[in-house]
């Protein structure tokens, strides 16, 4: 056995290769682009903020280091004036130059660290540490410590005071069971300073950071000053004692300072943690900030708190967007704009293909007048749509001259063909009309004259044969009708009415009067659903014919009982307003066969019930004859819907 033919291959598109190429630059190409430079620039934008917040960090850990190095400088430019050397009231001078100097505390020890004269006046000893020995030892120094608070209460009680700060529970906080924080964080220098007994003792003095809110605000104003963020952003500068603000201008309500609120786990473990710096995004009390935190180092290198800058990210997230937005609106009007521009220029090259290929495929279905009608074109598909024309002028030219050879030589068979055909046709209809006219309609008349002559004859007595008479009456008239639909069909021009403007409600409401006697007998309810707004340009007693038959149909199809449901719409078929006309049953059914030859003359399913065949295709001629058509769709024990469809009339 021979294998198989492979299936042609399929054609490709010329139509799809020039839209191809006119739309993907700017459908494609452009956009991923367009994504990739969007991308970019976002990760630039991002590491824009991040640069900016890392250069604000370097300002404000500057300004602390700066503050470390001037208090060290005055402290230890203090220990070498000529005012200390000649005091004699050390304890008036201390308490003027701790004010000057904006210390919290300021005294001076002896070989032992215990306080000779200190301002505030009581003040006790800072706790020792390496600092404080150091300036013994005779070497200056400062830094960052950590006070306790009963150490605060000892320099001074109001110190103690500030640095005690509720917490304030904050989410994502690493959890606590402290309900406070009381210890201070403190600058404190040292520096070796001779006695009036010519022994070496030291000056220490200390400024608590706890609270204070000129340290903080400034720091905020040397990084964000005036116009250095945007419209809407904020900036915002903190002090942290381990993972506690304890100096803060980020606001927790508006007029109050985040006090005591504590930093978020993640930002902890690395600053604190790893000792890292954080340049990134952080939820900072109740809101995103492009954030910058670093690890603060004590007097012995330890990491004791963290200091912190950074601005609201929505004002920066918005214009972002903003950006995206014109951007993204950008390019779908520049392709708004360009792709009907590209369009028509590819258009201009592949319609004329498509002319001529049309125009072809005409050709080879038998059109020999068909022609591409592109036109006067100068570039090159003008000039072969040209050929192709001149080729087809010349092919129709060559079938003109066959074809006239074969009319020629066919003419007089042709001739006797045709009229004998016609005789024969009209030898048939001849025979049916006059067999139907005269074997059939005289006995008719004869037998419904004579039932006439004999109802009046008996005179009262046929009241007693009532019965009788109807069903002979009706048997007769049902033989008439039967002859004239066989007429109707063999001579339907005959039968033709003339054309009005019907109204298909009226014609629906029309015939229920003629089937309610069917209905009501067969248990079937009869229903009008739908609306329609237009009417047709068709006899109404055709129409009315054609309705009736159908809903006869549909009661003869639903012994069982059930509902016919007429449906009216609007509906336009190839751009030609018209009418359409549904009657459904819920009936038996038919097969694809049967429903295949429903509309062929004689074709019955009702052979043994009288039916002659004869009625759906008078239908379809009256239908077709007004520009109409009728269909039928149904399946076994799913019922049948015939559709009606007839052009509106204008």
């Amino acid at each position: 056995m021979a294998d198989p033919a492979p299936p042609p291959p399929r054609p490709r598109s010329v139509r799809h290769r020039l839209l191809a190429i006119a739309l993907l630059p700017t459908l494609v190409i452009l956009p991923l682009l367009l994504g990739g430079t969007m991308l970019r620039w976002q990760a630039k934008f991002d590491d824009l903020l991040i640069t900016k917040v890392n250069s604000d960090l370097t300002v404000a850990r500057q300004y602390l280091a700066r503050l470390l190095e001037t208090a060290g400088e005055r402290v230890d430019a203090l220990s070498r004036s000529v005012a200390y050397a000649a005091a004699a009231e050390p304890a008036a001078l201390l308490d003027e130059q701790r004010r000057q100097m904006g210390l919290d505390f300021l005294y001076l020890a002896d070989p032992a660290g215990r306080p000779l004269a200190a301002s505030p006046p009581g003040a006790e000893a800072a706790p020792p540490g390496p600092l404080i020995a150091g300036a013994l030892e005779g070497r200056a120094g400062t830094g960052i410590e950590i006070f306790a608070n009963d150490d605060l209460a000892a320099l001074d009680p109001a110190l103690a005071a500030r640095a005690r700060l509720p917490l304030v529970p904050t989410p994502n906080a690493v959890p606590t069971g402290r309900l406070e924080e009381d210890r201070g964080l403190v600058v404190l220098t040292a520096v070796p300073a001779p006695l009036p007994d010519g022994r070496r003792g030291a000056l220490v003095g200390g400024l608590l950071l706890n609270q204070n809110l000129v340290f903080i605000d400034t720091i905020n104003d040397l990084v964000y000053r005036a116009g250095s963020l945007p419209e809407g952003s904020q900036g915002t500068a903190t002090l942290f004692l381990d993972d506690v603000r304890i100096s803060t201008n980020v606001r927790l309500f508006e007029g109050s300072r985040a006090l005591g609120t504590r930093v978020s786990a993640s930002v902890r473990e690395r600053v604190l943690g790893r000792g890292e710096t954080w340049l990134d995004s952080a939820f900072v009390v109740n809101d995103w900030y492009v954030s910058a935190y670093e690890p603060i180092l004590d007097s012995a290198g330890a990491r004791v708190g963290m200091l912190y800058v950074g601005f609201l990210e929505a004002p920066f997230t918005d214009a972002r967007r903003t950006t995206l937005w014109l951007v993204g609106l950008g390019f779908l009007a520049v392709t708004a704009i360009s792709i009907p521009v590209f369009l028509r220029w590819a258009g201009g090259v592949f319609r004329p293909l498509e002319q001529m290929s049309d125009t072809i495929a005409r050709v080879e279905g038998g059109d020999l007048g068909a022609r591409s009608g592109v036109g006067e074109r100068s570039d090159e598909v003008g000039r072969v749509a040209g050929h192709l024309d001149h080729l087809l002028d010349l092919l129709q030219e060559r079938d003109a001259e066959l074809r006239r050879w074969n009319d020629e030589l066919s003419a007089r068979v042709e001739d006797t063909t045709r009229k004998l055909i016609v005789s024969e046709k009209l030898a048939t209809i001849g025979e049916i009309t006059a067999a139907a006219a005269h074997e059939i309609n005289n006995p008719v008349a004869v037998l419904q004259g004579n039932l006439d002559l004999l109802r009046e004859i008996i005179g009262p007595h046929a009241a007693g044969a009532a019965t009788e008479f109807r069903l002979m009456d009706e048997q007769i008239q049902r033989i008439s009708q039967i002859v004239n639909r066989l007429l109707q069909f063999a001579r339907p021009e005959e039968y033709a009415g003339w054309a009005a403007r019907t109204d298909p409600r009226d014609a629906v409401a029309d015939c229920l009067p003629l089937v309610r006697h069917l209905l009501s007998r067969s248990g079937v309810t009869l229903r009008q659903d739908g609306q329609v707004g237009r009417q047709v340009l068709m006899n109404r007693t055709e129409l009315q014919q054609v309705l009736v038959n159908l809903i006869v149909n549909a009661i003869h199809a639903m012994p069982a009982g059930g509902e016919i449901v007429v449906t009216l719409s609007d509906a336009d078929e190839g751009g030609t307003p018209g009418v359409r006309i549904a009657v459904a049953d819920q009936g038996v059914g038919m097969d694809a066969a049967t429903l295949s030859r429903i509309f062929e003359p004689f074709f019955t399913t009702r052979a043994g019930s009288g039916g002659t065949g004869l009625g759906l295709s008078i239908c379809r001629t009256l239908v077709e004859r007004q520009g109409g058509r009728i269909d039928a769709a149904g399946s076994p024990g799913r019922g049948t819907t015939f559709t009606l469809w007839l052009p509106a009339a204008l």
